[in-house]
């Protein structure tokens, strides 16, 4: 039956359709019984029950044909505000059929225009029939005139306040529809923008790690092939270097895939120790000086892997840009946060003009663990990065600063 009221009805009125049309026949029925068998004999009965039937047949193609050609819904309550005014004239149980009817208006009506319409078009047919047989007598004034408009104005009331309660409901079940797909799109983009989050994290990560590793073994790899006629011991020592650069990055391989528990640089000993191997490592590549002033800091597995790509990549940019002969390096414990200095006297930069990813990379690393990074350069001046770090509690720093001190040539 949801179709009766037509394709622009909304579920509240088909629901209530449907509950209504099984009452509309009982009492159809038995208006006609109680024209046949209590109205007055006569022609009149018969012009009422013929009017009855006009209503009850319309209604009746309404609900088996709804999108029948000539019945349609403003046909029917057409068909129904004459009939009313029929049987008001009549006097043959117009009122029950308003009552019966008073409904269809707003179920049928589409719009609450439209509706309050063809219900005032009935209480005028219904009051002009009445008045057509009564005319201006007491019982025209008291009765019809008083009853119809009692009628009129709590039909007007109630659909009005249905009305507005279907559209409360049509606009929060919108408003539940849009919910839901904005969810749907957030979820989505939460998705995607964890995948680049993702894709970003193992970019950094590579970097710091295997491209730095590679570009170490090219640089070695090279050296190592100019001095084989020239110098065999020092391109033995260096192919030495190349095997064991090429196992640690073997090793952060396959941690950055999962296939192996954590190893190399962030795995064994202290912070200050992992970093004088990397140190040492350095120096015996590279040839350069190294001064390092190492705190033994205890921190957590995030904290320590900053520190050691932090100097892993400023090693690189020394190895790659800066022409250095000397490298300083100091890890300080303060109240509160811990500081990495790489400093080098090399050809040094204009900070604003870099478009590696190395540097913004370090400051991302940083900032997700709450730390900045801060770089001075000034071309022919050398270079000085400064990695800081938030600690969860003080330590004692002039304790500290005193562990791990050392100078590696």
């Amino acid at each position: 039956m949801t179709a009766l009221a037509g394709p622009s009805a909304n579920a509240f009125w088909s629901a209530s359709l449907r509950r209504w049309n099984a009452v509309c026949w009982v009492l159809f029925a038995a208006m006609a019984v109680g024209l046949a068998a209590m109205d007055r004999p006569g022609g009149s009965r018969y012009w009422a029950l013929a009017l009855l039937g006009c209503v009850v047949l319309c209604y009746a193609l309404l609900d088996r044909f709804p999108d029948h050609s000539l019945v349609r819904p403003h046909v029917y309550l057409s068909v129904l505000v004459l009939a009313l005014g029929g049987l008001a004239y009549l006097r043959s149980s117009y009122a029950a059929l308003f009552m019966v009817t008073l409904p269809h208006y707003w179920m049928f009506g589409r719009t609450p225009r439209a509706s309050m319409g063809f219900l005032g078009l009935a209480a005028a047919t219904t009051l002009a029939g009445s008045w057509s047989r009564q005319g201006w007598s007491l019982e025209f004034f008291s009765e019809t005139l008083v009853s119809t408009l009692i009628v009129v104005a709590v039909g007007v009331l109630i659909g009005l306040w249905a009305h507005s309660v279907v559209a409360q409901s049509t606009e929060r079940a919108r408003l539940i529809v849009e919910l839901g797909r904005t969810q749907a799109e957030l979820a989505e983009a939460h998705k995607r923008q964890g995948a680049a989050d993702e894709r970003e994290r193992m970019a950094r990560d590579i970097h710091d790690t295997l491209a730095q590793g590679f570009a170490s073994i090219v640089v070695l790899a090279e050296a190592a092939r100019a001095g084989l006629a020239s110098d065999p011991a020092r391109s033995a020592q260096q192919l030495r270097s190349i095997e064991s650069t090429a196992r640690e990055n073997l090793a952060e391989a396959r941690e950055l895939v999962g296939s192996a528990p954590q190893q190399g640089g962030a795995a064994a000993g202290s912070v200050a120790q992992t970093l004088r191997r990397i140190l040492d490592r350095f120096a015996e590549d590279t040839g350069l000086t190294v001064v390092a002033d190492l705190a033994d800091v205890a921190c957590d597995q995030q904290t320590r892997i900053a520190l050691l790509r932090c100097t892993q990549e400023s090693l690189a940019n020394v190895r790659k840009h800066a022409h250095a002969s000397t490298v300083g390096v100091i890890l300080t414990l303060r109240p509160y946060r811990v500081e990495l200095e790489v400093t080098d006297d090399g050809a040094g930069f204009v900070p604003e003009e870099s478009t590696g990813f190395g540097l913004d990379g370090m400051r991302k690393r940083l900032a997700e663990l709450g730390g900045r990074l801060m770089v001075t350069s000034s071309v022919g001046d050398g270079t000085r990065v400064l990695a800081v770090l938030p600690m969860e509690t003080p330590k004692d720093s002039d304790k500290d600063s005193d562990k791990g001190r050392g100078v590696t040539g």
